[in-house]
């Protein structure tokens, strides 16, 4: 029996190759997201210490008015941060949206050449097959040829 030999074998390999390499850059993407998304919530969470600090504060008996100024000036500062991060998010995301579309594309790409490679194979069989019994038969044939002389 002959070997199989897929003729575009390279091209399957370099399918792999850039799957590999978009499914990288999707993990480094949604690291990078997720890193934002805790920033972002970091500063949800110092945002809400102020709060209370302020709230604290206006609630003492002696009214701070100085250190409340001061905590108010940090809750606007916090919101104009976080305001910044949310876009940092969103760009974020948007990254990750255009790496998972380059990932799904890569991936049915390289499903696309496997098919191919695994219809070539069957054709391969087949044309074995039909071979082999051409061969069985022609073998018959001569055989039986043999014997009638």
């Amino acid at each position: 029996m002959a070997r199989f030999r897929y003729r575009m074998q390279s091209i399957l390999d370099l399918k792999y190759k850039t799957e590999g390499q978009a499914k990288t850059e999707f993990g480094i993407a949604q690291r990078e997201l997720n890193e934002e998304i805790d920033k972002l919530n970091a500063l949800y969470a110092r945002k809400e210490a102020y709060f209370q600090e302020g709230r604290a504060m206006r609630e003492s008996q002696a009214l701070p008015v100085q250190e409340i100024m001061v905590n108010d000036a940090f809750l606007e500062r916090m919101d104009d941060m976080i305001e910044q991060q949310i876009k940092n998010v969103q760009y974020a995301e948007s990254v990750v949206e255009e790496k998972r579309e380059i990932l799904t594309r890569e991936v049915q790409e390289r499903k696309m050449q496997e098919r191919l490679r695994e219809r070539a194979y069957e054709q391969f069989l087949a044309d074995e097959k039909l071979a082999e019994f051409k061969e069985n038969d022609e073998r018959s044939a001569f055989v039986y040829g043999q014997k009638e002389e």
